[in-house]
């Protein structure tokens, strides 16, 4: 077997990652999919009204699901504004628990 040298390695390493990061979406799809995670998750632990590590958020074609749990009603709200205000989401999936501490 050839070893990988010089530019080539990098290359198809990225080229796996993307084709294993995509299931069934186009490079584009999935560049833009997690793009958008980042900045839902960014928006979130820079906002001190929401508990960023407690929230999981995924991204499938625009449509973000929020799961995970939050201390109260108006953290899952300001969650879901947060994720509503990022460019690119087209939908809002509130997975979200309430749990009081």
């Amino acid at each position: 077997m050839r070893k990988l040298n010089g530019w080539k390695l990098p290359v198809v390493a990225l080229v796996l990652a993307m084709s294993t990061l995509a299931c069934g979406k186009t490079v584009g799809e999935a560049i833009d999919d997690t793009t958008i995670t980042t900045r839902v998750k960014t928006a979130m632990l820079n906002d001190p009204a929401v508990g960023g590590l407690r929230v999981d958020v995924d991204t499938f074609k625009g449509v973000v699901t929020l799961s995970g749990r939050v201390k109260s009603q108006a953290e899952r709200d300001q969650a879901i504004a947060l994720a509503r205000g990022i460019d690119g989401v087209t939908e809002v999936k509130d997975a979200l628990q309430v749990i009081p501490e």
